[in-house]
C-alpha cells in the first residue's frame, strides 16, 4: 500500500481516471438499444477465427451484454474504490482481449503501435491497482474489509483485501 499522500494521490488517480474509461465505454453500450460486438469482432485480422465464434446470432447477443455491464460494473467499482481486486482482474482479462481483437501482428490498430499499445499499458496499470490495494486509497475497500460479514468471509474478504 502506497505510504506518502503523493503516492496515494498518484494510484487514486489512475484508478479513477480508467474506471472512467470503463464508465465512459459501458455508457455507449448499456444506453444503446443497437449495440453489438459483432461489427467489432467482424473486423479482427489476427485472430479472426477465434474471434468469430462469439459473431453467432445465439452467442452474440450474451457477450454484447457481458460487454456492455461488465464495461458498468467495472467502472462503478474502480472509480468507487469497492472490489477493486476483482474488477481490476476483470478489466485486465478485458484489455488482454481487446488487445488481441485490434493486432494485426505484429501492429495493433496501426503502424504507430508495434505490439504495445494502450490496451497493454491500462492492464499493467490494472495490475498495479491490485499490487497497491488501491481500493484502499480513498475508496470503499477498507470500509468494507471491517465488515463482519466480510471479515468472516474468505472470497468477500479477498475481494477487498
Amino acid at each position: 500500500m502506497p505510504n506518502t499522500t503523493t503516492e496515494r494521490g498518484l494510484i487514486f488517480l489512475l484508478r479513477v481516471t480508467v474506471g472512467w474509461i470503463f464508465l465512459y465505454a459501458a455508457s455507449h453500450q448499456v444506453f444503446a438499444a443497437d449495440f453489438s460486438i459483432v461489427g467489432f469482432l467482424n473486423s479482427t485480422k489476427t485472430f479472426h477465427g477465434f474471434f468469430q465464434i462469439f459473431t453467432g446470432p445465439v452467442v452474440a447477443p450474451i457477450v454484447s451484454f457481458l460487454v456492455a455491464y461488465g464495461h458498468l460494473l467495472i467502472g462503478l467499482s474502480l472509480i468507487s474504490g469497492l472490489m477493486v481486486r476483482v474488477s481490476a482482474a476483470f478489466g485486465i482479462f478485458i484489455m488482454l482481449i481487446y488487445w488481441m481483437a485490434h493486432m494485426d501482428f505484429p501492429y495493433i490498430g496501426d503502424t504507430n503501435s508495434f505490439i504495445i499499445d494502450f490496451h497493454i499499458i491500462d492492464a499493467l496499470v490494472l495490475g498495479l491497482l491490485i499490487a497497491t490495494r488501491a481500493g484502499h486509497v480513498w475508496g470503499l475497500d477498507a470500509w468494507a474489509a471491517r465488515q463482519p460479514l466480510v471479515a468472516g468471509n474468505k472470497p468477500l474478504a479477498w475481494s477487498v483485501a
